[in-house]
C-alpha cells in the first residue's frame, strides 16, 4: 500500500480566506492526536489568510459531543466548521456506535444549516493508526479539514 499524505496539496488551488471565520471544535478523548489534528488545522487556516481573532476553537469531552459543538459553533457566525475528534476500535460495539452516530449527526447538520461542517474525526482501529494521519507518515487530517473547510465556505459564498 503506498503511503498518502494527507498534508500534500496544491496551495494555488485554495480560495482565499482572508475575509473568512472558522469554528473549530476539537474533542478531548485521545488529546494528544486531537491536539495534534487541531494545530494542523490551525495553522493551515493561517497559511490561507484567516487571522487568528477570526479562527474560534472550543473543546468537547468526546467525539459524540462533536455534534452539539458544531451546531452551536454555527450559531457563532462562522463561515465553516471543522469537527475534530479521533474513535479508537476496542473490545466492544462502542466504536461502532459512536462512529455511526457522529458521522449521522455532522451530516445532519449540513443537510439542516447553510454553514458546512467539516467532518474531521479519525476512526481507527489502533492508536498507531491515529497517530499516523495526526503529523505522522500520513501526514496531518488537520491539514486537510482546513483546506475542505476554505474551499466549501467559498464553495456557498460563490452561490451567492
Amino acid at each position: 500500500m503506498a503511503t498518502v499524505d494527507l498534508s500534500d496539496y496544491d496551495s494555488s488551488l485554495v480560495p482565499d480566506a482572508s475575509n473568512m471565520r472558522f469554528g473549530i471544535v476539537v474533542s478531548e478523548w485521545n488529546s494528544n492526536v486531537t491536539n495534534a489534528l487541531l494545530r494542523g488545522a490551525y495553522n493551515t487556516l493561517l497559511q490561507h489568510g484567516v487571522s487568528p481573532e477570526d479562527i474560534l476553537v472550543k473543546y468537547v469531552p468526546g467525539s459524540f459531543e462533536l455534534i452539539f459543538g458544531s451546531q452551536q459553533m454555527i450559531d457563532a457566525e462562522v463561515d465553516a466548521v471543522i469537527a475534530l475528534g479521533c474513535v479508537v476500535r476496542g473490545e466492544t460495539p462502542h466504536f461502532e456506535y459512536v462512529c455511526q452516530g457522529v458521522t449521522y449527526g455532522i451530516a445532519k447538520l449540513n443537510t439542516d444549516y447553510d454553514v458546512p461542517v467539516i467532518f474531521g474525526v479519525l476512526t481507527t482501529d489502533n492508536i498507531q493508526q491515529a497517530l499516523d494521519r495526526a503529523g505522522g507518515i500520513h501526514g496531518n487530517k488537520g491539514v486537510e479539514t482546513a483546506i475542505a473547510a476554505i474551499k466549501m465556505a467559498n464553495f456557498y459564498e460563490d452561490l451567492e
